[in-house]
Parts: structure tokens; C-alpha cells; sequence
């Protein structure tokens, strides 16, 4: 029998079947169609809607964009490149003797190869009362993770302003989730657990600017406490304090979802255990990308990581191998995780891991501006770094992090002072502007317009950081700043 192969490197006719429709998996079918990936694709996803950016569902909340600007690509898009992409449709199984995946309904789909891109599952912190006898969340209560969690949320609105809300958690989420509650006009107060917020990314004196940044826009902030009882008059909390409230949105709490793997048989710790090109450790015929994988020990929850998991994977199964126009060549041995809080009043920006990673601690922080900057250096080489409420050199410290540029001894002090007003740097062509797909300045000069942006780099479609930048840029403009001399 003579194997037929396309013009890659993959086998023609390849059955490959992706499970889950998310940010990651989109991703993923853009990297294929791109490469030429010679197979037949089937996306199946769970929920009703054509893939969406999960992380500006907030911006949704908040009413500064409309929910068709988060769609990724739509149904057309996957018909018109000859994807079968299912949605409303769930797995229930994966048999890997058959090489079939087994749908709620009975259905089955056979693959020859198969992804695994099922994201993360929130869960509920341990709170009584939020959940009835009837195994429902008490009508207060919402989760917040998904469109239709969006839509119920912004129902419940519109049924008339509740006086009071009260946010669990002061993760990224939360806070986000938070923000968007009070430019609606709705009183928020937000209840974390740990010492100060954003904990799992900031150090205290950046979550202490935060703090006082929410309680300036009129959220008061509850840290070191948590919520352990839903009571008829509002939120009890474990030091006794009742908060009164209408509205309880749960942003805390959420682990990979990996029960499809684990009843399949593959490794699984906390995630999917995967090689270097995303590949079951159980079963090199079955990949695990994003929320849902780990690779070296670690998870990821953030958008860059998954998406450069992403281009690894596709330019593997196009080319079979260590492929250009990968970030990450060679294959995925773990990220330098980018995380990004955007939202009205509140702006975030974490490199790497700050609080963890070794090295001399260059800061500078002014609470009565709501302003703190922190770089972790080694070597004269940015490790880590903290940006909270001026992200003006965040594209610079951005490129030079992931470039892993030698500093000067002067050049990391200058990095973190403000900006001079007014006089615009001109950022040369190869800076990195959207941290979470990897797009240069140049590669946004070279579209024409937003659209054509999004459709061909996928800049601003992540967490929406960058979209500034990007239309001053496609204006024929430069932000504003101030540029560090030796390190163009």
C-alpha cells in the first residue's frame, strides 16, 4: 500500500479532530488553513456560538464593545476553508481503540488524530447557600465564564439596577467583572481571599495601588476574607461581617477540564501531560493545547501561551517539525506568560512571574497617581516584570523581555520613568505591539485597515490591549513616549 502525502509533509485524507471551539482551538484551524494542512478537519464545540474572545466578555458587560466584535471567525469562515465545525455539540467519550469520539447523542466521529482543546471549568468556591436542592445557583448568583453567562448577567440588568453587587474574587477576572458592574452603575464591592488583589500575579505594593485605584472609582475592596455563607440579607463573610447585596458574581475558582482525558485513559495531573509538540505522553496520536495541557508541570490561563501552543502545534502537523513563523521553535518547552487587565480606570500588565523569579528589583511606585512599575533583572536582562497603571513602555519592556536584550546599568531605571509628554517614539518595524499574537509594528503598517489587522495577525483579538496602539499606527501616527536610546 502506497501512503499519499501533501505538499507539507502531512498525510492527505488525515482524519483530525478538535475538541472544543474556544480561542486556542480557532487558533489552532487558522495555523492549519495557513500551512496548507492537507487532512480533514472537524471542530466540535459545546457551545451554540461561532468561536468568541473569551477575555473582552467583560468589555461586553461593560458596554464598551458590542458582542459581534468578539466573534473570532465565523461559520462562513470554516465552511469556506473546508472545516466541519459542530456547535452545540458535546463529546462524551473518546475511544481510542476505535479512533472515535463518542458525541452526547451517540453520534461518533472517527479521527486518526485528535486535539484536545476543552479549556478550563470554573468552580464553585465553598460558599452555603448558592447552590439549592434542585442543584441550581441560587437566582442572585452568577458565574461568569461564557456568552451565555454574559447574556444572563446582562438580563438581569436590564430586569431593573440591582442596589448593591458583590464580586467574588479579585483575580483578573474580578476585577474586570467589578469595573464593568460600576460604570454601570450598579454599587460593587469585591472579596478576595488572599492578602491583596491580583495575588496570583502582584506583589503587595502593586495589589495595594489597585486597591486604592477601585476604591477611588467607588468599589470598596475586602482582602484577607472570605465569603462562607448566601444569606437572605446578602454575603456573610468568615469574619462575620454581613455585605448586603442583590447580586453575587463568582469569578473565582477554575482548573483545566480534563475528565474526556482522564476516562480516555491519557496521563493527567492538573492538566493533560504533553511532550514538546503537544502530544500525549499516553498516546503520540492525541494532542492537549491550552487551558487544559501541561507541559514541564505547569498550566497556563492566559491567551498568549495557548496561542503560541497554537502555531507550535499546526506548524507540526503541516510540516512536521521545527517551523518558521512559530515564536516558539523546536517545540513548546513552556512559556513566559504575558497577562493584561484591561478595563475602564484599570490597567495591568504582568511579564513572566515578578514575585517569583530571582534577580535585582528595579521599582518605582506613586499610589497617589495609581501608578507602579517593577522590573526583574538579571544579568542586565528583563526576567519579570509589573506594569500597573501606565503601560506607555509596555510594547518596549515587552520586546525586550522576550528578546532577552543586555541592558545598560542606566536603561532599566529609565524604562520605568513616565513618559515625556507629548514627543512620540517612533517604533521601528520589528517591536512587538500585541504581546498575545506575536505582531510587530511592521506587521501592522503592511495592512490597511482594523479588519484587515484582526483577519491577518490577529492583533487586538486577544485581550484587546494593544488596540490603541494599533489604530495609531494604522493612522500613520507613533504613541507617545519616551524611548531608551540603546535598545533600538
Amino acid at each position: 500500500m502506497v501512503e499519499v502525502t501533501g505538499p507539507t509533509g502531512g498525510r492527505a485524507g488525515e482524519r483530525l479532530v478538535v475538541v472544543g471551539a474556544g480561542m486556542a482551538a480557532t487558533r489552532l484551524v487558522e495555523g492549519l488553513v495557513a500551512g496548507g494542512y492537507p487532512g480533514r478537519v472537524t471542530v466540535v464545540g459545546e457551545e451554540e456560538h461561532a468561536p468568541y474572545n473569551r477575555i473582552l466578555l467583560s468589555a461586553v458587560l461593560e458596554g464598551s464593545h458590542r458582542e459581534d466584535a468578539l466573534t473570532l471567525r465565523d461559520p462562513a469562515w470554516f465552511a469556506d476553508h473546508g472545516i466541519d465545525l459542530r456547535l452545540g455539540t458535546r463529546v462524551a467519550e473518546v475511544d481510542r481503540e476505535a479512533g472515535e469520539v463518542v458525541l452526547v447523542d451517540g453520534h461518533r466521529i472517527g479521527w486518526d488524530r485528535l486535539v484536545l482543546a476543552t479549556g478550563a471549568i470554573p468552580t464553585l468556591p465553598p460558599i452555603r447557600g448558592l447552590v439549592g436542592l434542585d442543584g441550581r445557583l441560587h437566582e442572585s448568583v452568577h458565574a461568569f465564564r461564557s456568552v451565555a453567562d454574559c447574556h444572563r448577567l446582562l438580563d438581569r440588568l436590564a430586569e431593573g439596577l440591582p442596589g448593591r453587587s458583590v464580586v467574588v474574587g479579585g483575580g483578573l477576572l474580578g476585577l474586570q467583572v467589578a469595573r464593568a458592574l460600576a460604570v454601570r452603575g450598579v454599587a460593587t464591592e469585591v472579596v478576595e481571599g488572599s492578602t491583596h488583589l491580583l495575588s496570583g500575579q502582584v506583589g503587595e505594593a502593586a495589589g495595594a495601588v489597585l486597591r486604592r485605584d477601585l476604591e477611588r472609582l467607588g468599589t470598596d475592596v475586602y482582602t484577607g476574607v472570605r465569603a462562607v455563607r448566601l444569606t437572605p440579607d446578602g454575603l456573610r463573610l468568615d469574619n462575620g461581617v454581613d455585605l448586603p447585596t442583590d447580586l453575587v458574581v463568582l469569578t473565582a475558582g477554575g482548573r483545566p477540564s480534563t475528565a474526556l482525558a482522564r476516562r480516555a485513559g491519557l496521563m493527567v495531573r492538573r492538566g493533560v501531560v504533553v511532550g514538546r509538540w503537544l502530544e500525549s505522553v499516553t498516546d503520540e496520536r492525541v494532542h492537549a493545547l491550552g487551558d487544559c495541557a501541561e507541559r514541564l508541570g505547569r498550566t497556563t490561563g492566559f491567551v498568549a501561551p495557548a496561542w503560541e501552543q497554537a502555531a507550535v502545534l499546526a506548524a507540526h502537523l503541516c510540516r512536521g517539525g521545527e517551523e518558521a513563523g512559530s515564536r516558539v521553535t523546536g517545540g513548546y518547552d513552556g512559556h513566559r506568560a504575558v497577562a493584561r487587565l484591561r478595563a475602564s480606570g484599570l490597567e495591568v500588565a504582568v511579564l513572566g512571574e515578578p514575585e517569583t523569579t530571582p534577580g535585582d528589583v528595579v521599582e518605582v511606585s506613586n499610589p497617589l497617581r495609581g501608578t507602579y512599575r517593577k522590573l526583574v533583572v538579571r544579568g542586565g536582562v528583563i526576567e519579570a516584570a509589573t506594569l500597573v497603571g501606565d503601560l506607555s513602555h509596555v510594547g518596549l519592556v515587552t520586546q525586550l523581555f522576550d528578546r532577552r536584550t543586555v541592558l545598560g546599568p542606566a536603561e532599566p531605571g529609565a524604562l520605568l520613568m513616565p513618559p515625556t509628554p507629548a514627543v512620540p517614539v517612533e517604533l521601528p518595524d520589528d517591536v512587538e505591539v500585541c504581546a498575545c499574537a506575536g505582531v510587530t509594528a511592521g506587521a501592522v503598517r503592511a495592512c490597511g485597515r482594523l479588519e484587515e489587522v484582526r483577519s491577518r495577525t490577529r492583533a487586538t483579538t486577544g485581550c484587546g490591549g494593544c488596540e490603541g496602539v494599533v489604530r495609531t499606527l494604522l493612522a500613520g501616527g507613533e504613541p507617545a513616549g519616551q524611548a531608551v536610546g540603546s535598545t533600538r
